[in-house]
């Protein structure tokens, strides 16, 4: 795994605390008064929270792909409640001024009708910064059916993933008509966000899936590891540079105009067996990755940003790199890796000898098939970035799927496809070219 996740970034974020005056007045705004930036009951605007904790809402582009990837995630996926434009448009562009507001630490607008003595104000998140939160949102291959009459403006990229050999996708993690990526260095920050936003989905979406996750960089600011206790990331393209431009931006005539400027999400959830990597010797760990685990070079190099060679022989004339090793399957096919760990634990048998009820796991599984108890459900959050899947994503998990020497220890379990509009600038909502 250790090619597959984190934007890369030397550089630590700060994450420091400070103490904010509380953002509400004794009163609140009654239905639809609320703006972002003022609260009714108080003479001037909250405090901003430091330049260092935010992470700009506006922009060319969308925050959370080139950000340097924050310490908790939650991925949100849901369904358009009714089948019309108006209900998406409704959806959007609430979730776009929440966004707004959540990003720069303001307190959230109300929602349209809220009746007097309620509020969307939680107070779960006051005297919090707002952590170099994030909110990333995409558009899935449903919504350009005939639903919402967008057919002639699907993207060129965007339909459904093909199935791959291994994979044991269940329904209930895998989709969606619009997610939301939701990061930040905090994690009730994180789950501020999503509250905020589930408030303005009643008559407008329907929750399909969340998934949270989580990464530490290390102190010198190194890569992070995964569940296998590899670095992982160590591969991607760093923000900036013309690879990076040439892998993740869409800026193709061949796509709609209103995607130029913004990319692919492929997300994909991996559980990974982590009892089965423990029982394992090292050195064949490390021959399965195809790099240390212990600093992440190459196994035929001394540093973990050494080139890799896929040429290079041991003394005894074999290739260094083992020829099913995952490095060699995905070497030289670039896209911006920004995934999280996951870890939701394990159902267990009570003292009385009866199991809780079973883990959901998809049909044909091993886990579905002996009930599903006692099973670890721990792996990575594979949320990839790219312009054009078929040429990075597919042909990278086509080759994994045939042949990768991980393939006993990991297993597929969710998948979904976004197409991300680019950033949105002051005054619009997501997506506003397409729905306009």
């Amino acid at each position: 795994m250790s090619e597959s996740t984190t934007a890369s970034s030397n550089s630590e974020s700060p994450t420091g605390r400070v103490t904010r005056r509380a953002l509400f007045g004794a009163s609140l705004a009654t239905a639809g008064a609320a703006t972002v930036g003022a609260v009714a009951g108080r003479a001037t605007a909250p405090d901003p929270a430091p330049p260092s904790a935010i992470e700009p809402f506006h922009g060319p582009r969308q925050a959370g792909i080139a950000t340097p990837a924050q310490s908790h995630a939650l991925f949100l996926s849901v369904d358009v409640a009714r089948p019309d434009r108006a209900t998406l448009r409704d959806l959007l562009s609430g979730w776009t001024a929440t966004a707004a507001a959540l990003t720069a630490g303001e307190p959230v607008p109300e929602r349209p009708g809220t009746a007097p003595g309620f509020s969307a104000h939680t107070d779960f998140a006051t005297d919090l910064d707002p952590a170099r939160l994030t909110l990333t949102f995409g558009l899935g291959p449903s919504l350009f059916d005939e639903r919402f009459g967008l057919a002639a403006q699907r993207p060129r990229h965007l339909h459904t993933l093909p199935e791959f050999p291994g994979d044991a996708l269940n329904p209930a993690w895998s989709g969606g008509d619009v997610l939301v990526q939701i990061c930040a260095d905090d994690a009730q920050i994180v789950s501020h966000a999503f509250r905020a936003l589930r408030a303005r989905m009643p008559g407008l979406g329907r929750l399909r899936w969340t998934q949270h996750g989580f990464l530490t960089r290390p102190a010198d600011g190194g890569t992070p590891r995964n569940m296998f206790g590899h670095k992982d990331g160590t591969a991607n393209p760093r923000s900036g540079t013309e690879t990076f431009e040439r892998a993740v931006w869409i800026d193709s005539p061949d796509e709609p105009a209103w995607l130029r400027g913004g990319t692919y999400l492929v997300f994909r959830k991996i559980r990974m067996k982590t009892a089965d990597w423990d029982q394992l010797p090292l050195a064949e760990q490390d021959a399965i990755i195809g790099r240390r685990r212990s600093d992440g070079a190459p196994l035929h190099g001394s540093r973990e940003f050494d080139p890799v060679d896929l040429e290079a022989r041991t003394a005894t004339g074999e290739l260094a790199i083992p020829a099913a090793a995952h490095v060699r399957l995905v070497h030289d096919i670039p896209m911006l890796r920004r995934g999280y760990n996951y870890d939701y634990g394990t159902l267990v048998a009570n003292a009385g000898g009866a199991t809780e009820e079973p883990h959901p796991h998809a049909p044909g599984t091993p886990e579905h098939t002996h009930g599903g108890h006692n099973q670890l459900d721990a792996g990575l959050l594979f949320a990839a970035y790219m312009n054009n899947p078929p040429a990075q994503f597919i042909a990278a998990q086509r080759a994994l799927a045939a042949s990768d020497r991980l393939n006993p220890l990991i297993q597929h379990t969710g998948s979904a496809f976004f197409a991300i509009p680019p950033g949105i600038p002051h005054g619009g909502s997501i997506a506003d070219d397409l729905l306009r």
